[in-house]
């Protein structure tokens, strides 16, 4: 008789219980039942990593954001793409033509150190009154939903002053006649500075 027959002899009278038997089958069952739901989880999880890392890549990180910008008076969605202190902008006006814009630069710290200008700087910047000026020779000021003409309100020295406000904030424009503008959060200032 060889060892294997032995060992089958002694061991065949004994027999494991039924409630164990349920109990090793009822966790094969359940391990069965999780181990797609973590796999699905982790292949989510897998994809979502890669969108991010495509998107990223796509835009070079830089930061790329649609924005609402204030054009003319009108309310328009726009792309910002921000990248080492620089920026472009590309909106669509009410007639469907694309414009770009560009922009930024540097600015100084109170220790004058030169660094790049912040999103939050160009966004600022870019909210600000503008003054435009019209092939029919009118004089325009923008802020947000308000167009003021200006044309006729200009003095003997071809200067203009106006004061805008909407939500809480106030600008001072001094506009002196093709020669420029400037805008300040406090006062108007003296077109003698524009020389």
């Amino acid at each position: 008789m060889t060892n294997h027959e032995r060992y089958q002899r002694a061991f065949s009278t004994l027999h494991p219980s039924r409630q164990w038997n349920m109990e090793g089958t009822e966790m094969k069952q359940t391990r069965k039942r999780y181990l797609p739901r973590v796999a699905v989880v982790c292949a989510a999880v897998m994809l979502v990593l890669a969108l991010a890392a495509t998107a990223y890549a796509a835009d070079l990180g830089g930061i790329q954001r649609t924005i609402q910008i204030w054009v003319h008076g009108d309310q328009t969605d726009a792309v910002l793409n921000v990248e080492a202190g620089e920026y472009s902008l590309t909106y669509t006006d009410e007639n469907g033509v694309e414009h770009e814009q560009y922009g930024g630069g540097k600015a100084y710290d109170l220790f004058g150190r030169e660094r790049d200008v912040t999103e939050e700087e160009i966004r600022e910047q870019l909210d600000m009154p503008d003054v435009e000026y019209r092939e029919d020779g009118s004089v325009w000021v923008y802020y947000h939903n308000q167009k003021i003409e200006i044309t006729d309100k200009f003095d003997d020295d071809g200067v203009c002053y106006v004061k805008v406000s909407d939500g809480g904030k106030t600008y001072y424009v001094t506009v002196k006649y093709e020669n420029g503008h400037s805008i300040s959060e406090n006062k108007f200032v003296s077109p003698k500075l524009f020389n």
